[in-house]
């Protein structure tokens, strides 16, 4: 019963915390617009 009970709070602090950072919103800002180098350049 104890771990039913854990389980339940645990559950309940992930979600308060998923909440509380969805109403805290994104931070400000714009990405970049170049995009990002995902490829090795070629080697001289």
């Amino acid at each position: 019963m104890r771990a039913l009970i854990a389980a339940a709070a645990g559950l309940a602090a992930a979600l308060a915390l998923v909440l509380a950072l969805t109403a805290a919103g994104s931070p400000a800002g714009e990405t970049s617009p170049e995009p990002l180098l995902t490829t090795v350049p070629a080697q001289p």
